[in-house]
């Protein structure tokens, strides 16, 4: 017989053909040869069932039915790849081994888990963990394949995972939503994100600016000029600070302090996932699930990088020569000229910065492969691009500056000077623009406050000691103390990765790591799904929290469970999963933990009083804002965590559509306006009607009407108003404005009604 081997995606399956079974027949949705059957799954083919499979009651979402704890989770295919499935099942009827050559990862571990629950696979089963998808890695990866017992422990933290989301998400979503009559997305880690974001918005608005003075002076000694900031208290009179200004100004002072040092700036980290997209956010503006998405393809399709769902930032022994030979082929390539400069006997196994195997979990960092890159998109490119640069720079000695520290004494008042002389700039030359070491990107250096700032020189900078100094001119500056920055994407995924905490030391956020929230392949999931339920919005890069999203952290914060909207247990959990899968905490235990505070959220939320409706409206700008974006929207899965479509996270927003609370599942938009229907409307491909059309319940609207698409904003004025805002329709005698209403609140009939003509 032969052995079955189950990659995650096609493209990947085919990849692994290639090199496996060079031979194999094409059979559209395997591929066949003498010793491997090669298929594949198509990302998720099953997922956790939603919970009218427990119960017909929870097709209506009641409170009082609440909190629905399965004591064993049932799985449901997806409709749209059962097919797959199914050809997996055959398949494997035929082949007494199977090889589990999934995302080598926690979440490719629970697709193959499911898919090996819900087939019964009774085969032994061999897992390929590999970092990237080369020829060469992959023929090494089926010599040296593991048992897949090894995985058991990743397998029960994956499982531990998406139960935990979908007891949290599904529970508390209902709970929020039927006690305050709007549909409002709960889950265990999206809503500590949001609350991040929350109360970073709030900072901001509550800030009170103070207005003080700095004093710069320019000093002469000879033909050296440079310039100097007062010391001293913050100064907040204008009339002192001016004083002082006047005493300085055109007077002889000395040279009180002066020291010179060597320095040395070693390269940045090599990427993780996080470190990646806020680079590519801060330099591109690309969003965390764009940036991710371009790493996928490099490594999926292109096979350029090796696996960018990684967590490390350090490699191990074994990959050091590897990294020797993607040196050697960048010698072939647009980046020959710093490939040739790069010197191959720095990276070596004895540099920490480097090669550092207890820092390295699942995956090493991101690295290139020995594939040459062909074509690439831009967008593409610009991802290819920084992984190249940042790995070639640890192939170069450090940057050298001698740093001058002066104090400058005038009339009694003392005046401090940082200027930062660059010798050689070392590895920096693999960086267009990094010569200055206030952007230390991925060292988590702080910027400096404006009277600490540094200049950065480039010719030799000297002063005499013993020489007297002019101070040429000086200046009263008036300034303001600022706010915190909004967050970006790219300080937002910092953030999580800190659990909130702002950790500027680098061990320390590397210890941080395993109790952020979510994780490196997960988080950018988590910033869409935020986006998709109308939560937060974006203005330019920064991200802001909308008026339902204000509501949300509100309302949960005031019913008494503000553990729902605390990153710290959330970074706990995510640090008892991360012991789950390495053998280290019970899954039991986390489940029934998990299953307590469930229930106490229902136990606070029924005792909350119910919110008034025009706490969730938009704001006015909000409200352009949502118009202009409306129309065309589909909105995605509805996800917590990423990868894994979360069912207990309903959408915001009283008609919006998920297509994925279970596998083609369909969300609820807004309770049946049929009186004692009881169903809930849904959108279908041709117009929104009620689930309780099989109990005989009629109501629809149809989402073309006298010309005009009835759009999701437009279907709640209907629902909330009986009718829409002004339309222009066309005639053939000219425009006409009228509004569509809602003439039956039984079947859904629609009609225009023209408006009144304005009286003259």
């Amino acid at each position: 017989m032969k052995t079955l081997v189950i990659a995650e995606k096609p493209d990947m399956g085919r990849t692994i053909a290639a090199v496996i079974e060079p031979k194999a027949k094409n059979n559209r949705t395997y591929l066949e040869g003498d010793r491997y059957i090669i298929t594949w799954a198509i990302g998720h083919l099953l997922g956790l069932a939603e919970p009218d499979a427990y119960d017909d009651k929870y097709k209506r979402w009641n409170f009082g039915d609440l909190p629905i704890l399965p004591e064993r989770f049932k799985i449901v295919p997806n409709p749209r790849t059962k097919d797959q499935l199914k050809t997996i099942g055959e398949l494997s009827k035929r082949c007494d081994k199977v090889v589990n050559a999934c995302d080598a990862g926690r979440e490719g571990q629970y697709i193959f888990a499911l898919i090996q629950q819900q087939l019964k696979l009774t085969q032994p089963v061999q897992r390929l963990w590999i970092s990237d998808l080369t020829a060469e890695s992959i023929a090494q990866g089926f010599e040296k394949l593991r048992d897949g017992a090894e995985f058991e422990n990743l397998t029960s933290a994956a499982r531990a995972r998406s139960e935990a989301d979908w007891l949290v998400g599904m529970n508390a979503s209902r709970a929020f939503t039927t006690k305050h009559r709007t549909l409002l997305s709960v889950g265990r880690v999206q809503t500590p994100v949001l609350a991040l974001i929350y109360d970073r918005q709030k900072e901001i608005e509550n800030f009170d600016s103070l207005t003080y003075y700095e004093i710069k002076a320019l000093f002469e000694q000879g033909d050296r000029r440079y310039t100097g900031s007062w010391q001293g208290e913050r100064l907040t009179d204008k009339d002192r600070a001016a004083a002082i200004a006047d005493k300085v100004r055109g007077k002889q002072g000395r040279i009180a302090e002066y020291e010179v040092k060597d320095t040395r700036e070693y390269p940045y980290r090599l990427y993780d996932l996080t470190l990646l997209q806020r680079e590519a956010n801060a330099k591109y503006g690309y969003s965390a699930k764009k940036t991710l998405d371009l790493a996928q393809a490099l490594y999926e399709k292109h096979k350029v990088i090796t696996y960018p769902r990684t967590s490390s930032n350090y490699v191990t022994e074994q990959n050091i020569d590897g990294m020797h030979k993607a040196l050697h082929m960048l010698k072939s390539t647009p980046y020959k000229e710093l490939a040739e400069g790069g010197n191959p006997g720095i990276v070596n196994v004895n540099n920490k910065s480097v090669c550092n195997p207890s820092r390295v979990e699942d995956h090493h960092a991101i690295l290139p492969t020995l594939r040459r890159p062909g074509a690439l998109g831009k967008e593409e490119q610009n991802i290819y691009d920084l992984v190249v640069r940042r790995f070639l720079s640890h192939f170069y000695p450090p940057a050298e500056y001698k740093q001058h520290t002066v104090l400058t004494e005038v009339e009694g008042e003392t005046f401090k000077t940082n200027v930062k002389e660059l010798r050689s700039l070392g590895w920096k030359v693999c960086l267009p623009g990094e010569d200055n070491a206030g952007k230390a990107s991925g060292r988590g250096k702080k910027q400096e406050d404006d009277d600490e700032a540094e200049e950065l020189v480039s010719e030799p900078f000297a002063i005499d000691r013993n020489a007297p100094v002019r101070c040429a001119e000086a200046e009263a500056k008036e300034k303001a103390t600022q706010p915190p920055k909004a967050y970006t994407e790219g300080t937002l995924l910092k953030a999580m990765e800190s659990a909130g905490k702002q950790l500027e030391n680098e061990e320390l956020r590397e210890a941080m790591k395993e109790a952020g929230l979510g994780t490196p392949a997960t988080r950018a999931a988590t910033i869409e799904r935020l986006k998709k339920v109308g939560y937060i919005t974006m203005q330019g890069k920064r991200i802001t929290v909308t008026q339902k999203g204000r509501t949300a952290i509100e309302l949960i914060r005031h019913a008494g469970v503000e553990l729902l909207t605390s990153p710290e247990m959330t970074g706990h959990w995510e640090r008892r999963l991360h012991q789950i899968s390495k053998g280290e905490a019970a899954r039991e235990a986390f489940m029934e933990n998990v299953k307590r505070f469930t229930i106490s959220i229902i136990e606070k939320v029924r005792t909350q009083p119910k919110a008034d409706a025009s706490l969730f409206e938009p704001g006015e700008a909000e409200k352009g804002k949502r118009g202009r974006a409306a129309g065309g929207r589909k909105s995605a899965a509805a996800k917590d965590t990423g990868g894994r479509k979360a069912a207990g996270d309903k959408p915001a927003g009283a008609a919006r559509r998920s297509a994925a609370s279970g596998p083609g599942g369909l969300q609820p938009l807004a309770p049946c306006p049929r009186e004692g229907c009881g169903g809930q409307l849904i959108e279908g491909r041709k117009g929104y009607g009620c689930t309780h059309f099989k109990q005989g319940c009629g109501f629809v609207i149809w989402k073309e009407f006298a010309g005009k698409q009835i759009s999701l904003p437009m279907l709640n004025a209907l629902l909330e108003k009986g009718q829409t805002q002004l339309l222009t329709f066309k005639q053939p005698d000219g425009e006409m404005k009228a509004r569509i209403r809602l003439a039956d609140r039984s079947t859904g009939k629609l009609e225009v009604e023209r408006a009144a003509s304005p009286t003259v």
